[in-house]
């Protein structure tokens, strides 16, 4: 038979095709390595962060409520408590209009030197509170540069409410420009661009049209910074001057208390701060709930 023809009786076998096994996707884990890993979180949640707070509420109450409230009800406690909701206050709005301002110039201008400005803003995050502190002392003190000339003039800045407020700003004006540059930088320009294209001044264009864009970015920030402000302990211990009933903040009047062997007294201060940290993250909840309704209605 002649190569060149194939025999009849003889057919030529059909391929055989196997089904391709579907490409495993990262997320489909086996079962048993998701349990590891949410146990390992759920664990590190439990001893880190749970279980201390639970300690802190259980020795605040563990004489019952009404010492833990006698002790809150102290004067130096309350002396304690309105000095950190005065500190917040004064370094919170400061913080944000800052934050604003440099969030708009680097998000919106070019400008030589805005890496560096960058990094100045993220300073505050590799210093440690107590160097910023130690900063102001060395400055601002009795034997710093501008000591002599305060003195002679009445001005106290460090161990008083001056001090204590320029520590507090050191270490918290970072959290609102940075939730804000992100923002504005993924927003660009050409909505405002438009606006000022049709007309409107500076100031009308940023409050009828970038404003609006990152009022949920801004709150966030401002509930960081504040939080952040009530709950600093090293900066403000080194500024302060532990003057009791005068100087001394929330954390440090706990620090003063667990010294003096009062545990129920400080654990009480103690959880006063935690319940405060609490509200600040249930706004935080609220606003990241508010944001994501406000995306999906845009």
């Amino acid at each position: 038979m002649s190569p060149m023809f194939i025999s009849a009786d003889k057919p030529r076998p059909a391929p055989e095709y196997t089904a391709a096994r579907p490409a495993a996707r990262p997320n489909e884990d086996p079962a048993w390595v998701k349990a590891l890993v949410l146990s390992a979180v759920v664990g590190f949640l439990v001893l880190v962060l749970i279980l201390p707070l639970a300690c802190v509420f259980a020795e605040a109450l563990k004489q019952g409520t009404g010492p833990a409230l006698e002790a809150i009800k102290d004067p130096d406690a309350i002396s304690a408590i309105k000095l950190t909701l005065l500190v917040a206050a004064i370094t919170v709005p400061f913080n944000a209009l800052f934050g604003l301002c440099a969030s708009w110039a680097v998000a919106k201008h070019q400008f030589p030197g805005k890496a560096f400005l960058i990094t100045l803003i993220d300073l505050p995050f590799s210093v440690s509170p107590v160097v910023a502190g130690l900063i102001y002392v060395l400055v601002f003190g009795a034997q710093g540069w501008f000591g002599p000339w305060l003195i002679e003039h009445g001005i106290k800045i460090v161990f008083a409410l001056p001090g204590i407020v320029l520590a507090t700003m050191f270490v918290t004006f970072p959290f609102v420009a940075r939730e804000l540059i992100p923002l504005m930088q993924e927003q660009g320009v050409d909505e405002e661009e438009a606006a000022t294209s049709m007309g409107a001044s500076g100031l009308v264009t940023f409050l009828r049209v970038t404003a609006p864009n990152i009022r949920w970015g801004l709150l966030y920030g401002v509930l960081l910074c504040n939080a952040r402000a009530m709950g600093e302990f090293g900066a403000v211990s080194v500024v302060s001057g532990h003057i009791r009933g005068l100087t001394d903040t929330m954390p440090l009047h706990v620090e003063i208390l667990y010294n003096e062997y009062n545990y129920v007294g400080a654990f009480a201060v103690a959880a006063l701060l935690c319940l405060l940290a609490i509200v600040t993250l249930v706004l935080k909840t609220a606003l990241e709930v508010g944001q994501s309704v406000h995306g999906r209605h845009v």
